[in-house]
């Protein structure tokens, strides 16, 4: 079903709520620990979640008058594909098939593990294979419950996007009431003992990335709308800043119990500040709701990342199409989920939460800030598509998500070569399958 058959039924609070539940996900939790790990100062780090906040609210602008310009199946592949072509569209298929939604999943199940390790007092560095038991186990409990079909992988995502909001709720509230004297400075902003600033600033501003990511789904709302370019915007905008909010009054709240020094030091930051504020028993009762919130964020990825490797073969653009096109009684993508599931675990048994994370979001802001510069492409080139919404403070706002951008990967190239060169030797390994593929159907049709 295309979205011009979808009913337009969705008002601006519906829209707003998507929004917010679209992009609070695990993130915020962790974070932490590498955002001021980066940066040194409490200051720095906190600017850091403000600019990726304000990245983000232009990236979400800017891409959500392709959503209502291009409203096909697919949503960015759709817009890249035709902006740029097919070959474009399609390594951005395979760089999420490869590395963004199984090093989603890696990354989010290691935090599980080291999460319900922490839980029952056992040091998660000191127990390090017992966290990755754990994160397979779950990662592949998800897998398989997504098995049973779209509307239970759906049930279990509704029950925890609500439960993933109480613990942040409960964490600023008793942070800021928190009688603690750990002093930190807003100003001067600086970075830490031996820091380049902008150095600094890049690796912790790659780090909040995380936490915003989600915002390009936005977009994809705009077809069930009632009036996309009056609500659009504004839910957007009100949405995203809400977020932002969200996660700096989360920050402010983590300072104000530790330092930043402390919260850099440690790998499960919330549940070290929630042992402080609640004792702990407490700390382990919000601890457990973290690891709730974290399960319906795994699930998310799992449910939406098993999908694109089964429309790719569906299109005849993978190897052995034909198995990843296989549906289960229920109309689960079962092959396509099992080989999502199993990337997964190799990048979990190679890399960490904070490597896992940065090589996913290196690789998939090159596609979102082509995704920007094809705003103004077709602008110049099509003047004439229908544009149910257009980008407001043209070309500020686009300008703004470009320079982000462009700043987040080349910050990245010359901060963390290697990861760079990982994640784009991984992504162009796709380059040869394409044409090889491509070569064969044109045999096939001759």
């Amino acid at each position: 079903m295309t979205e011009q058959a979808l009913k337009k039924e969705m008002g601006f609070l519906a829209a707003l709520t998507t929004v917010i539940g679209t992009v609070i996900g695990a993130g915020v939790f962790f974070k932490a620990t590498a955002v001021y790990g980066s940066t040194g100062s409490a200051s720095l780090g906190l600017l850091a979640w403000l600019l990726g906040g304000i990245i983000t609210i232009c990236a979400g602008l800017s891409g959500a008058e392709l959503a209502a310009a291009i409203p096909k199946t697919g949503g960015m592949m759709a817009y890249l594909k035709h902006t740029y072509g097919d070959l474009t569209a399609f390594l951005l298929g395979w760089a999420l098939t490869i590395i963004y939604f199984p090093a989603n999943i890696a990354a989010l199940s290691i935090i599980f593990g080291t999460q319900a390790v922490t839980i029952f007092g056992l040091s998660a560095d000191e127990h390090k294979f017992k966290v990755t038991i754990v994160a397979v186990i779950v990662a592949a409990f998800i897998t398989f419950m997504n098995f049973l079909g779209a509307k239970t992988a759906g049930g279990i995502q509704t029950i925890f996007t609500i439960c993933k909001l109480i613990p942040l709720i409960i964490l600023i509230i008793f942070g800021f009431l928190h009688k603690g004297t750990v002093p930190f400075q807003l100003f001067p902003i600086e970075s830490g003992t031996d820091q380049s600033f902008l150095t600094a600033l890049g690796s912790g501003l790659l780090a909040t990335m995380f936490a915003y990511d989600g915002w390009i789904h936005v977009g994809n709302i705009a077809g069930e709308m009632k009036n996309p370019k009056r609500d659009l915007p504004k839910a957007i905008v009100f949405g995203l800043s809400a977020v932002m909010v969200v996660y700096l009054l989360i920050n402010i709240a983590f300072l104000m119990v530790m330092t930043a020094d402390q919260l850099a030091a440690t790998t499960t930051p919330a549940s070290e500040v929630s042992k402080i504020l609640f004792g702990q028993i407490g700390g382990k009762i919000v601890s457990i709701g973290i690891l709730i919130s974290v399960f319906g964020t795994i699930n998310g990825y799992t449910m939406t990342g098993m999908r694109i490797p089964y429309v790719m073969a569906r299109e005849h653009k993978l190897p052995f199409s034909t198995w990843f096109g296989k549906l289960t009684e229920t109309g689960a993508p079962s092959n396509a989920g099992l080989f999502i599931l199993l990337v997964a675990i190799i990048m979990m048994l190679l890399g960490g939460f904070e490597v896992l994370t940065d090589m996913l979001v290196f690789v998939i802001w090159i596609f979102y800030t082509m995704t920007f510069i094809a705003v103004i492409i077709l602008r110049k080139r099509e003047p004439n598509l229908n544009r149910p919404y257009k980008v407001p403070f043209f070309p500020v706002v686009i300008l703004v998500a470009i320079i982000g951008g462009v700043f987040i990967v080349v910050n990245t190239l010359f901060t963390q070569t290697m990861l760079a060169v990982y994640g784009i030797v991984l992504t162009l390994i796709g380059l040869p399958i394409y044409y090889s593929l491509r070569n064969k159907h044109l045999k096939s049709v001759d």
